[in-house]
């Protein structure tokens, strides 16, 4: 049997703690993510690319994003540089995840507008606790 969960404004459970887009090309980890922050209580959308997680952006108004740089059709600053030009998505907090292992990698993630910066492989408590803090009133 099917419970139907109390919404909130939004449209998402009353008892989720905040409604986290990740967009990544990489299915296993959309995955581990999504298991680790549902474990965590969020509800978790995903895209597989930057177009279609800018799309959902604009659709579904998460609180948070997880973001992979290197990705097909559009990369990680293509979706920074995006959101950052809409109102309806300019404010929304960006953690970015990469593989990447340029120096100054994180610098320049920041100056693109992310919030934090965490490389892969990566310990999903770790970016657990980072959504916890980017979530907090300020």
């Amino acid at each position: 049997m099917h419970v139907k969960r109390p919404v909130r404004e939004g449209g998402y459970p009353r008892d989720a703690m905040a409604r986290v887009l990740v967009i990544d090309d990489e299915p296993d980890v959309r995955w581990l993510i999504r298991m680790s922050l549902e474990r965590a209580g969020h509800e978790v959308l995903d895209a597989e690319d930057g177009l279609r997680g800018i799309a959902l952006a604009m659709k579904q108004r998460p609180e948070i994003i997880v973001l992979d740089l290197m990705m097909p059709v559009m990369d990680g600053y293509g979706v920074l540089n995006e959101l950052a030009k809409d109102p309806r998505t300019a404010a929304i907090p960006v953690v970015v995840l990469s593989a990447k292992a340029i120096p100054n990698e994180a610098g320049r993630a920041a100056a693109a507008g992310a919030r934090r910066f965490l490389e892969k492989p990566f310990d999903p408590e770790e970016l657990a606790a980072e959504l916890a803090e980017l979530l907090q009133p300020s």
